[in-house]
């Protein structure tokens, strides 16, 4: 027992501060596999357990804009006005209080409406180190943070996955592979239970070879399901586990021992060893992938000149030329009889859902599309349910308007699956000049999605506006899915799954079966022995993680923010999790990280740690005063998974004439250096690059600001990232990335062979700009290096001389004279 309880302690010193701030809790040695499982919470789980049972038919979507009234009428809404059954909340005083207006947000396009949030144009995505004012160009090649998913591969990963599109596909929880892509068919273990706290759960291990070890070194791979729809998946090096826990046998750590560590809430009693059933396996690979679908169903709407509302649109009979020009942009015709690809629930048959329909493939998704024109018409019917059948089930649906159409409102829709529109309206329809206009109008509990576009952005009927448009709808399902409604349905769902498992697919064999005591054989244990091996963790590919405060800054503001989040770095990211709303609000490669500056003794705020990224950019986080470990563990995993540095200090003096005795060019490289003035002897080298100067990061000063610092400031101060070993400067890696350039300026962009004609140029400017600058800094070092040798070699001769007239004796000189 004297044993357990210095397990258990062992394990709460290894638990992450501020988990009081929300967000779940973590063993600092376990890497994460992806951005979800960084989220996953015990807890949480065993919250929302019994809320699951209780919780039917959400009404949510356009229905549940369609339900409420005005707060000032008190009597029921009729159908006609789109009250879709039920009565308004508002003559109840205390559910008046939660009636939700709207955000008043709407233009020609669209209305605001009651528990729908609109995107007009010129919103922003949310996070951190946004650089005010000169976006554009360079933040278009990072990574949306909605984007991230996978931490332990590549970026280029993703962007292959793109082809040739301009978009990342966001809110997709890419990690569900895992499973398939480390365990199915290859030797692990299941066990399954039913916990008292958490319900059904199950639990997947694996030990392999350390990817690069001798054979030596193992790693456990480990995937734990819960009812909620967050996984915990990653893995953990078997000498980062306290050795006191480990197998003396060369099969390594039991799964008891790793649980016991890892997660130390869990009832371990429950759990039984799988059986070898193929339907087990099987069964887990749909449970993981469950959230992953690659076929997409999405309703489209034709609405004419006078009309919105639903009728009106769902008996327009034929559809006119502005449309067909625009289906024509959207998809391919397809013929249904016989259709053997995706069908969307459409007949393939009989001919009963309409004789053809548009179909189309977008990076990995099929998408069908149930056009309302394309359906069945029935005569004499208003509600036309033929049509309503399937655009009223998808739960994206697109609204092309005809010039003169009236603005779109959700209140005119009655369905509760119908929780995305987005609104394209077109312009000089049939000619030359043909462009749109978007709006996006979403269920208050789905978050924004990408890609977001400029206020007033006109689409020039083009390749590219179908690019736009195609990721936006999935981008828009995707994000659908965390909606209220729908989590609530894939967890009940998940729960069947993972109870049918439990009962009816587990052998009588426990987790651990060897002893019934196995702690009491280790009692005379000594202390040492619980010590897992060092800093073993931070060799870990996935990403380990730390509860930190981020400094954050508003437009305008003053003072700074403390923003609870939390940190995880992995081989490949870096990224930073707010812990409130569990949204990534920063991420970058680890291979655009430069440098970072470590602040142990703050005098304020407790230590601190600014990270240095791609052109310059950074993010700065504090600890508390007893995280000061935990901040030099950060700086040794940066050290390991980037190229960059240490950020030096340099407080150059002015010479006589005020100069402070260095050149820099845009970027901040020092580009020419005054020898033995007192930047060098401070410190700066040529081609350091400048990141901060007088306190002000440099990337957000324009250049006639940065001349009136070196100026007149009364003391220059600079914060520079060294160059690398062979005196190259730091520089980011982004040219592969080029097919995500310049998205934010697609909107005003003509026509796609112009399109790909400026991509090129920018990539081929970048390339030349930096070839220039590379050979600028080739030349100017053989300069140096010539004029070293000079000095050198006059300096010798002058010694030669001097050493000469030294040796020299009286009577040679006599002699020389005669």
């Amino acid at each position: 027992f004297k044993f357990a309880a210095e397990l258990f302690r062992e394990t709460l010193e290894r638990k992450v501060p501020y988990d009081n701030l929300g967000g779940g809790t973590w063993v600092r040695s376990f890497a994460h596999y992806d951005i979800q499982s960084i989220l996953f919470d015990l807890n949480e789980v065993a919250t929302n357990r019994d809320s699951i049972g209780r919780k039917k038919n959400i009404t949510s979507g356009a229905s549940a804009a369609s339900q409420l009234r005005p707060l000032t009428q008190s009597t029921p809404s009729s159908p006609a006005q789109g009250g879709g059954g039920g009565g308004g909340v508002a003559d109840d005083p205390e559910q008046s209080l939660l009636l939700d207006e709207g955000d008043g947000n709407d233009n020609e396009l669209l209305l605001s409406c009651p528990h729908f949030r609109n995107e007009t144009g010129g919103e922003e995505q949310v996070g951190l180190c946004q650089s005010s004012g000169r976006r554009g160009l360079w933040s278009s090649l990072r990574t949306p943070n909605d984007a991230v998913s996978v931490l332990e591969e590549p970026r280029e990963s993703h962007v292959q996955l793109q082809g040739k599109s301009n978009y990342f596909i966001e809110h997709a929880d890419l990690g569900a592979h895992y499973y398939r892509k480390y365990f199915y068919m290859k030797e692990h273990q299941n066990f399954f239970g039913i916990d008292d706290r958490l319900g059904p759960v199950a639990i997947s291990f694996r030990r392999e070879e350390k990817e690069g070890s001798s054979g030596a070194q193992y790693n456990y791979r480990i995937i734990f399901r819960t009812t909620e729809m967050k996984t915990l998946r990653g893995s953990i090096l078997e000498e980062s586990v306290p050795s006191a826990a480990r197998h003396t046998t060369p099969r390594g750590l039991s799964p008891k021992r790793l649980l016991e560590f890892i997660l130390p809430e869990l009832n371990l009693h429950c759990l039984r060893l799988a059986s070898n059933s193929p339907k087990v396996r099987d069964t887990l690979l749909k449970l993981d992938e469950q959230g992953l679908n690659f076929q997409r169903k999405v309703g489209v709407m034709y609405c004419r000149a006078g009309q919105s509302s639903e009728e009106d649109m769902y008996n327009n009979e034929s559809s006119g030329p502005a449309f067909e020009e625009f289906l024509d942009l959207l998809g391919d015709r397809v013929r249904l009889k016989g259709w053997e690809k995706y069908r969307a629930q459409l007949d393939n048959k009989t001919d009963s859902t309409g004789k053809h329909s548009l179909y189309t493939r977008y990076q990995d998704y099929e998408i069908m599309f149930h056009v309302s024109t394309m359906l069945p018409y029935t005569a004499n019917n208003t509600q036309q349910l033929l049509r309503k059948r399937h655009i009223g089930n998808d739960i994206v649906t697109i609204v092309f308007q005809e010039p003169g159409a009236l603005p779109f409102t959700p209140k005119s829709i009655r369905s509760h699956f119908q929780h995305v529109f987005i609104i394209v309206q077109v312009h000089q329809p049939c000619a030359e000049e043909t462009y749109y206009s978007v709006a996006v109008t979403r269920s208050k509990d789905i978050p924004l999605f990408g890609p977001l576009f400029p206020k007033g952005a006109r689409f020039p009927r083009s390749l590219a506006f179908r690019d736009f448009l195609l990721a936006k709808v999935v981008n828009a399902e995707n994000a659908a899915e965390k909606a209220e409604k729908f989590r609530s349905m894939a967890t009940r769902t998940r729960q069947e799954y993972l109870k049918d498992l439990a009962e009816n697919y587990v052998t009588t064999t426990p987790i651990d079966s060897s002893t019934k005591f196995p702690l009491l054989s280790l009692g005379s244990k000594r202390k040492d022995k619980l010590k897992s091996a060092k800093g073993a963790e931070l060799h870990s590919a996935g990403a380990l993680v730390w509860g930190v405060m981020v400094n954050s800054r508003g437009e305008g503001e003053a003072g700074e923010h403390k923003l609870p989040c939390l940190l995880g770095v992995s081989v490949e990211y870096v990224v930073l999790i707010e812990r409130s709303s569990r949204r990534v609000m920063f991420n970058c490669s680890c291979r655009d990280v430069i440098g970072w500056k470590v602040l142990t003794e703050a005098k304020e705020g407790g230590p601190c740690l600014d990270i240095f990224y791609e052109r310059g950019e950074s993010v700065s986080i504090s600890m508390l005063e007893s995280q000061v470990e935990d901040l030099k563990e950060v700086v040794q995993r940066l050290e390991m998974v980037t190229r960059g540095c240490v950020a030096l200090e340099v407080t150059p003096l002015r010479d006589g004439v005020g100069q402070p005795g260095f050149l820099m060019d845009e970027e901040g490289f020092v580009t020419e250096l005054q020898r033995f003035c007192y930047a060098e002897s401070g410190g700066l080298q040529l081609w350091a690059r400048v990141v901060r100067l007088c306190g002000h990061s440099l990337v957000h000063l324009s250049l006639e600001e940065r001349t009136r610092l070196l100026r007149t400031a009364h003391k220059i101060h600079i914060t520079v990232i060294p160059p690398d070993e062979n005196g190259k400067p730091r520089r980011l890696d982004r040219l592969q990335n080029s097919p995500a350039l310049s998205a934010a300026v697609l909107p005003i962009l003509p026509q796609p062979p112009e399109r790909q004609l400026f991509v090129l140029l920018c990539a081929r400017v970048l390339q030349e700009k930096e070839d220039k600058a590379m050979l600028q800094a080739e030349v100017q070092s053989l300069r140096q290096n010539n004029q070293r040798l000079q000095e050198e070699s006059q300096s010798t001769v002058a010694r030669l001389i001097k050493v000469t007239e030294t040796n020299v004796t009286p009577c040679d000189k006599a002699s020389n004279h005669v």
